[in-house]
């Protein structure tokens, strides 16, 4: 019996088969799917961070060493696979994204290996974006070469910021001077470029984060993210907030900084397409917008969260039981869901408000409607809260102003409020 990737709602692996209620909903020939890979290995562990990753010395059970994991991700992969057949149609692969973790600390054989395991299993879409995120001093110029000859398109740096005290606070341990050369040669590989950055860093002033901005903009990336520092329970960050060696993240600061960015990305020809995110034209990160419009992805690695026809799974999150589970022919998924029509309609909003494109008016029941008036009247929502779709035959759909991306967790709130 072939091993359940979604069982149901407990640890213990389930009967080996797909529910009908995902199978029924994937129908349609060429179905597009997401493929997430989770490499949870750093070579330091960052305080502010919560993701499921494990520095050298965190582990030493059977998932410890790069190549076994890669081992374990195969045959996770194979498992998908054989789930994934029992649907009417079988899916077309539109997106790959290697996550972390920092995924380049894999050898770039290891990364071609698991991308020729997806494309061994699903046909990819022609022009299919395959993404890996990198620290920049874990790339090389022939590591980026590698990658892009394995048919990897993209690559997303962590920059985070330009200024070395920052860096140091979130205890990043790349030299600002490693961003340009890893941008460099990804660009000399053929690769797309993203950049991240993260505003709102204890002892980061306004000038310190127009200087990050106005470098990533120098460096000429095809795609920007901007994301705030957020003091996630359980991390040294947190721990340092509570105790008053660290001050918390100050909300009009980080409304300051983001405007900054906003503004700073315009002008060099960025277009904001969901709150966090700008890119050039025709280089919106496409695998992330699969998770914005709640389409089906499959997670690959521990502590990986999956989405398939309203089904959402999650693995459990230590690499040994990960590992182990796989070794013995059992599915690595901790717990599952089935998502009511109701956590549908939510999600659809509260996702869909973050885009660029908006959220369909159809999308509202009538008390949420009621709402667009008084959000429009608090520059909270463009025009009415109704843009007008280009083509006519489409539905109306709300789009945020500036002033409701900074909100946007409180325009949610009200359009979900009974």
């Amino acid at each position: 019996m072939a091993p359940s990737a979604l069982p149901d709602g407990d640890p213990a692996p389930g009967d080996g088969h797909l529910p009908q209620e995902v199978t029924g909903r994937l129908d349609r020939p060429g179905w597009p799917l997401a493929v997430y890979v989770h490499v949870p290995f750093c070579r330091v562990r960052c305080g502010y961070c919560d993701f499921n990753t494990y520095a050298p010395g965190d582990l030493t059970g059977p998932a410890a060493t790069t190549s076994s994991y890669a081992a374990a991700a195969r045959r996770e992969l194979a498992l998908a696979a054989a789930v994934l057949a029992a649907a009417p149609a079988a899916p077309e692969v539109g997106s790959v994204f290697f996550g972390g973790g920092t995924p380049t600390l894999l050898p770039p054989a290891d990364l071609a290996g698991l991308l020729d395991a997806i494309r061994g299993h699903w046909p990819i879409a022609a022009g299919a974006e395959i993404t890996t995120e990198a620290n920049p001093d874990s790339v090389t110029p022939r590591s980026l070469q590698a990658i892009a000859g394995a048919g990897f398109t993209r690559i997303s740096l962590g920059m985070q910021s330009a200024l070395p005290h920052v860096l140091a606070a979130l205890e990043r341990t790349h030299d600002p001077a490693n961003v340009e050369r890893a941008v460099v040669g990804a660009r000399a590989a053929g690769l797309h470029v993203s950049l991240d950055l993260i505003y709102g860093t204890p002892g980061e002033s306004l000038a310190d984060w127009r200087a990050s901005v106005d470098e990533a903009i120098r460096l000429a990336p095809d795609h920007i993210s901007a994301y705030a520092l957020i003091v996630e329970h359980g991390t040294k960050l947190a721990a340092q907030v509570r105790r008053g060696a660290l001050p918390a993240p100050d909300d009009d600061d980080l409304a300051d900084k983001y405007e900054l960015a906003d503004a700073a990305f315009a002008r060099a020809g960025y277009d904001w397409y969901e709150v966090s995110n700008w890119a050039r034209p025709g280089h919106d990160c496409r695998h992330n917008l699969a998770y914005w419009r709640s389409a089906n992805w499959w997670g690959i690695g521990p502590g990986a969260h999956s989405h398939v026809g309203g089904v959402r799974w999650w693995n459990v999150k230590h690499p040994d039981a990960y590992a182990a589970r796989l070794a013995a022919g059992h599915s690595p998924a901790a717990a599952r869901e089935v998502l009511t029509p109701t956590q549908r309609a939510e999600e659809e909003i509260l996702l869909g408000i973050r885009l660029r494109g908006g959220l369909a008016v159809e999308a509202l029941n009538p008390t949420a409607m009621a709402e667009l008036a008084a959000l429009a009247a608090d520059g909270l929502i463009e025009a009415d809260g109704l843009v007008k779709d280009p083509d006519a035959n489409r539905p109306r759909r709300v789009v945020l102003t500036l002033r409701g991306r900074l909100l946007a967790d409180a325009v949610v709130r009200r359009l979900l409020a009974d």
